[in-house]
């Protein structure tokens, strides 16, 4: 049995609500679970909100996400800081962990993930950095941001004993751009099992197959590619409906405007906002095919919610996602930016409907894994 350590993890609270924060809180309570002594550093205002995409909804009571009873927190740090940060830092010095966490994300966290590194090192602990991007594609495409996240991401990864991605399409990109190498090891995304139950949310007839896009829409997540899938469906087409649900980014309206003009508008329900919980968790419930048609990815919290439920999924051939379903018998898999090829995929996961599969990760097994690395760079 691996040695009980104290860890702190830093990663995203609930104002900002995004798929890093349940991560976050997900590991938190699988690494107490394991026996080891977890506090927390929470980032709060994550940018200024007029920055935000999805200012609209910052703040609001969206979620049922709770960290354990027992785990301390600092609820939190503000990107301009402030006191916020000599806050965080009087909690490091007070909680003396022996592991720093950090949850990498977006760039608008590193400049204080690097003080916070900093002063664990000072305190003897070793930092461990787990990426969920290299960098976020809105950023990536802001040259004072991507030098910004180059500079403060090598200062804040040479602080760093070891780091951790979710396969190896992301390990070729860190090391690629951050230059690490031998101490990038590989931790697959655990199934997300956070959702409460909940009846079916659906509006789609019980007689016709239900496809479920959740998620963000930005230019990358390929959601007007599902929509053009529609038409080429021809004749079987009627046996399908399309419930679209998740909140615009970046101004990427074009999916707005195809679903409204789309001639199978009657058989399209599109929820287009941050959905609750509860939500999600009937959305989910009455799904009978997640389809996300990706362009390029990481990885997906929302595959990862399908996947824990064991529902079939449709799931196009970019980045992470072969990796992360690999193991999973559910998944149909289609070319990235090919309506047709998605049309096909979608009559071929048809025939899985009604099947519900294993093969998602664990959060125990996330922890094993943490804690056998935890026990390689402690003494």
């Amino acid at each position: 049995m691996a040695e009980p350590r104290r860890v702190c993890v830093v990663g995203p609270g609930t104002r900002f609500l995004s798929g890093i924060t349940y991560y976050t809180y997900s590991l938190i309570e699988a690494l107490s679970d394991a026996g080891h002594q977890c506090s927390a550093v929470l980032i709060r205002n994550l940018v200024p909100e007029r920055f935000y995409p999805g200012r609209a909804r910052v703040g609001g009571d969206l979620t049922e996400l709770r960290l354990p009873p027992d785990v301390r927190r600092f609820d939190g740090v503000d990107w301009h800081w402030g006191r916020s940060l000599a806050r965080a830092v009087a909690f490091l010095r007070k909680e003396r962990p022996q592991v720093l966490v950090l949850q990498w994300w977006t760039g608008a966290v590193l400049h204080t993930y690097l003080v916070l590194a900093i002063v664990a090192r000072l305190h003897g602990a070793k930092v461990v950095v787990e990426f969920h991007e290299a960098q976020d594609v809105g950023e990536a495409r802001l040259p004072f941001v991507t030098r910004y996240t180059d500079l403060i991401g090598r200062s804040l990864l040479r602080l760093s004993a070891a780091q951790l991605v979710h396969s190896h399409f992301d390990r070729d990109l860190v090391n690629d751009r951050y230059g690490v190498n031998e101490s990038v090891e590989l931790i697959a995304h655990a199934g997300y099992d956070y959702l409460p139950s909940r009846p079916p949310l659906r509006t789609a007839p019980t007689d016709v197959i239900n496809l479920l896009y959740f998620g963000v829409i930005r230019p990358f997540k390929g959601v007007e590619d599902l929509i053009a899938a529609v038409d080429l469906l021809g004749s079987d087409r009627s046996r399908f409906w399309i419930t679209v649900v998740g909140e615009t980014w970046e101004g990427w309206d074009l999916p707005n405007r195809l679903i409204a003009d789309s001639p199978h508008r009657d058989r399209i329900t599109f929820v287009n906002r941050y959905v609750t919980d509860a939500e999600a968790a009937g959305y989910f419930a009455g799904a009978d095919v997640v389809v996300l048609p990706y362009h390029r990815s990481s990885s997906s919290g929302p595959l990862q919610i399908a996947m824990a439920a064991g529902l079939p999924v449709v799931a196009t051939k970019v980045g992470g996602l072969v990796e992360a379903t690999a193991r999973y018998p559910g998944v149909v898999l289609a070319e990235p930016a090919d309506p047709a090829s998605l049309a096909d995929g979608i009559l071929e996961a048809a025939g899985l409907v009604g099947r519900r599969f294993q093969g998602a990760t664990t959060w125990a097994d996330t922890a094993r894994i943490y804690s056998e690395l935890f026990d390689g760079i402690l003494p």
